[in-house]
């Protein structure tokens, strides 16, 4: 049931810009993202999680939040507040278990490098070049598919510009935006390439 009537006015007008599309709704993401930033603090408290990792697992609360709210799954039962700290905390323990679960697995995956050891000097190279071409036209077909705004932000971002830089060029908020907003385009490019 989407009972609007108990949520506050800042919840509300967060709401409907991530509902709308454009500006409203990049404003709405921003005013989600910097609403509740203390959060990451709150994790490193709370949880044995340094400053970056308590950062991510802010950062995917946000993602996830937007598209939640985006898709109409938020069902507005309790406060934004409510509602994206219990995210927030299944983040947190998520990020800890793969922590714990990461240091005790051995992964045994065989490289494209390690199997180049195997093949002689001139056929190394041919076979390099064509995965590098191979590669690289992938990449620039997945770019595409994620958006002007994605593309031009990621393009930014490997030509060496700072965080702060790219906030003044394409007119976001804060640098924190800008991680968030790189976060989500390599999240949408990562699912270009593992569907999955």
């Amino acid at each position: 049931m989407n009972d609007s009537k108990n949520l506050p006015a800042a919840d509300l007008r967060i709401l409907e810009n991530l509902t709308r599309g454009g500006i409203d709704r990049r404003k709405g993401e921003e005013e989600l993202f910097s609403t509740y930033m203390y959060f990451i603090q709150e994790g490193m408290r709370k949880y044995p999680l340094i400053e970056d990792e308590s950062f991510d697992a802010y950062s995917d609360t946000i993602l996830s939040a937007i598209d939640k709210i985006a898709d109409g799954s938020f069902e507005r039962a309790s406060s934004l507040k409510t509602w994206l700290y219990k995210i927030f905390q299944n983040k947190c323990v998520d990020l800890l278990r793969k922590k714990t679960t990461n240091k005790n697995k051995v992964h045994q995956t065989v490289s494209i490098t390690d199997m180049l050891l195997h093949v002689s000097d001139a056929g190394k190279s041919i076979v390099q070049k064509l995965a590098d071409q191979a590669d690289e036209q992938l990449l620039k077909q997945r770019l595409t598919e994620i958006g002007a705004n994605c593309h031009q932000l990621l393009q930014l971002s490997a030509e060496g510009h700072t965080d702060r830089e790219i906030a003044a060029l394409m007119e976001y908020k804060t640098a924190d935006v800008v991680k968030t907003s790189r976060l989500r385009c390599l999240d949408k490019l990562r699912r270009l390439y593992n569907p999955t």
